[in-house]
Formats: C-alpha cells, sequence, structure tokens
C-alpha cells in the first residue's frame, strides 16, 4: 500500500484512551507503531464497564513488544529502539517517563531527530503535576455544566476529551514531521486534556465574553432557530428536526400541508417564530405526534430538511452510510470475536486507509522488532527466560 506515513516509526508508551487514540491515527495512514506494553500486558486490555471496548478500538494496525522496560535489559532494548525511531509518544502520570530515564531531555541526546509528543491531563503551568481523567477536565473545564441540565453537571457520552486531546498531539507530530523537513532536528510536542476542553470550550467563552452574562446549559439555551430540537412520534418514536433558513421553513410547510403557517403573520420570519414559541411549539409538537417516525423522515427528506432519528450506539454497525461508504473496518475484538468499527475519518487521495494489522496480542511482535534490532534467537530465548520479555 502507498501510505503517507509508511516510513515513519513510532514507539508507543501508552494507555487507556488519549495516547493510543494519537497512536491510532499515525497508524492507520501507514506508520509502523510499536506500542510497548508490559510483560503481563497493557492493563487496558483488562478493564470492565466502558473501558472493554478502549483496547479494540485504539489500537489496530499497531504491533505489541512486551519488555519489562524497569529492568537495565529492557531499558537498553529501549534505548536501541530510540536510535531508529521517528516519533516517540507517552501519555503516562506526571514524572513517570523522567524516572523511568525515558524523559525527553535524555532521549534526544540518542536520537536528535526524535520527535516526542507527550499527552497529559496538563500542559506546563500550576496544574502540571496533577493527575487527569477525561472526566476530571470536563467537570473542571465547564463542559460537563454545559452538557446537563441545570443543577445537573453530565459528562458527555463518549471520551471526547481523551480523543480530542490525541487528535491535537498527532496534530503536533505531523507539524514536527514536516519542520524537521527542513531543519533535521526533533522536537518535543505536547497537548493536555484540561487545555483542550478549554478549547472546546471556546465558543462558550466568546459568548459570555459578548454578552457579559451568565452562559445556560445547553439544553436551557435559547436556540437562534425557531425549530431545532427532539419531536415524540406516533410511535413513540424520537426524531430530530432542524429548520436552519427561510427555504427549509417553506418547504417544511409544504410537504407537512401547513399552508396556515405559511400565512401567519406572525410566522413570517425565523426570529417570529422563536419569540411565538409559547403557542408555536406545542402546534409543531402536536403535529408530529400525528405521524410515524417513518412517515416524518419520509416527510423530512422529501422537503431536505436536517434530521435525524435518535440513534443508539448499536444503530451504527448496520447503518446504511457506513457500511456502504467503507466507514467500517471488520476488527477482532480483545475476546476474539469480529466487529465493524469506524476507520480514522479521513479521505485522503488515491490511499485505502484500511486495516493491515489486527489489535495485537500480548507481545505479538516481540520477536519481529528484536529479531530487527540484530538480537539472535539464542538471545531473545534468554530474555524470555528472565521474564523480560513475554514469552
Amino acid at each position: 500500500m502507498n501510505l503517507p506515513l509508511q516510513d515513519i516509526r513510532v514507539l508507543e508508551f501508552t494507555h487507556a484512551v488519549m495516547g493510543p487514540s494519537a497512536g491510532l491515527i499515525l497508524a492507520d495512514m501507514g506508520a509502523e507503531v510499536i506500542h510497548i506494553e508490559p510483560v503481563e500486558g497493557d492493563s487496558t486490555r483488562l478493564l470492565k464497564g466502558f473501558g472493554q471496548g478502549f483496547f479494540s478500538c485504539y489500537n489496530r494496525n499497531k504491533k505489541s513488544l512486551a519488555i519489562d522496560i524497569k529492568s537495565p535489559e529492557g531499558k537498553e532494548i529501549i534505548y536501541q529502539l530510540v536510535e531508529k525511531a521517528d516519533v516517540l509518544i507517552e501519555n503516562f502520570g506526571p514524572g513517570t517517563m523522567d524516572r523511568l530515564s525515558f524523559g525527553y531531555d535524555h532521549l534526544r541526546k540518542i536520537n536528535s531527530r526524535l520527535i516526542y509528543c507527550s499527552l497529559k491531563g496538563f500542559m506546563p503551568g500550576p496544574y502540571e503535576k496533577r493527575h487527569a481523567m477525561d472526566e476530571v477536565v470536563q467537570m473542571m473545564g465547564g463542559l460537563a455544566y454545559m452538557t446537563g441540565r441545570p443543577g445537573d453537571p453530565l459528562r458527555a457520552g463518549t471520551s471526547i476529551v481523551d480523543i480530542t486531546g490525541g487528535m491535537f498531539g498527532c496534530m503536533g507530530v505531523l507539524l514536527a514531521l514536516y519542520e524537521r523537513e527542513k531543519t533535521g532536528k526533533g522536537k518535543i510536542v505536547q497537548a493536555g486534556l484540561f487545555e483542550t476542553t478549554a478549547f472546546v470550550m471556546g465558543q462558550h467563552m466568546a459568548l459570555s465574553a459578548l454578552t457579559q452574562q451568565p452562559v445556560p446549559p445547553m439544553p436551557a439555551r435559547l436556540s437562534p432557530w425557531s425549530i431545532y430540537r427532539i419531536f415524540t412520534t406516533a410511535d413513540q418514536q424520537q426524531v430530530f428536526i432542524g429548520i436552519i433558513s427561510e427555504k427549509h421553513w417553506k418547504r417544511f410547510c409544504d410537504v407537512f400541508q401547513r399552508q396556515d403557517w405559511l400565512n401567519d403573520v406572525r410566522l413570517q420570519t425565523n426570529n417570529q417564530r422563536v419569540e411565538a414559541k409559547e403557542w408555536f411549539q406545542p402546534e409543531v409538537e402536536k403535529m408530529i405526534a400525528a405521524y410515524s417516525l417513518q412517515e416524518v423522515l419520509h416527510k423530512c427528506d422529501e422537503a431536505e430538511i436536517t434530521y435525524a432519528p435518535i440513534a443508539k450506539t448499536e444503530d451504527l454497525f448496520t447503518d446504511e452510510h457506513l457500511n456502504k461508504s467503507g466507514a467500517l473496518l471488520d476488527v477482532q475484538l480483545t475476546n476474539g470475536l469480529h466487529a465493524r468499527l469506524p476507520k480514522t475519518p479521513i479521505g485522503y487521495e488515491d490511499t485505502n486507509i484500511t486495516l493491515r494489522l489486527q489489535p495485537p496480542r500480548v507481545g505479538e511482535h516481540t520477536e519481529e522488532v528484536l529479531t530487527d534490532l540484530g538480537f539472535t534467537l539464542t538471545e531473545i530465548n534468554q530474555l524470555k527466560t528472565n521474564n523480560i520479555i513475554a514469552t
């Protein structure tokens, strides 16, 4: 395959979501990503609850090197890998990589071209030594407040800050690779969960600055659009409908045969309809409630307006667009079963970003990586015997 990053080697000291998501994008784009995990395996593999899908989702197209990085032998192997690496990604706790002698200042002496991507809860500043998780920064960054109803802060329904923070880290790596082509030098790039949360909250901060008023949570907001919300249908299903232009409004009224609304002097503009919401919204609710979900979807499609049924996670597996557009990959899960999971959503001309490697078993590529470094079979077996690498 002709992939844009096929000549790039990445060492990945990561776990959970933020670091692995950064490595995943690079891996999908063709980089050789070596996921370095303990001899007993990355603890992410054993998570329960909502964490069960983490490893399967974020570790395809990667190799696994299972090694004791605290041992002298393990450290020496890592240093040899660093000599040949282009990128290192880490999202360990604050100070961990320095304590292991794998900090940037130490490793750049081994390889001056190394791009070192450090992903943390907080970037340098007063909070930098704090530990953080996605949910923690959603709370302290205002995102949970904006998501929940008034008085009931609520985290977003996925690890959105971890994922977005990993994307920013990946952007930093790509920028540094581009700059290295001109300077020949690597550098450290950083991203933080808290700073990522602040970035996605920027639009609300701008609103607060403009109005000089507290910003209400999204469920309590006054929408700028007259119809932009969820409705319940006759068969007790839910559908979101959005009318965002006067053309949409006319087509909506035509399809639902509401010429009376088109002619009503109180509803001639979007702002008038917003002002009339106290009596107008119940009328829209009553109309939508007279149709089944499929009838509403058909009419909205005919009117060419924005609409959406309220999907559940399981609905994505059978979504017509995702399946026919090739957006899903057949991935082997940690329990051995297979599922179609989303690939990195980037279209790249003349390049098929697809599955090359299933999420690896613990240490699946250890012998391959060590052989590439010049280790003999005898030396590899001795490392296994000494429990330096996985057997």
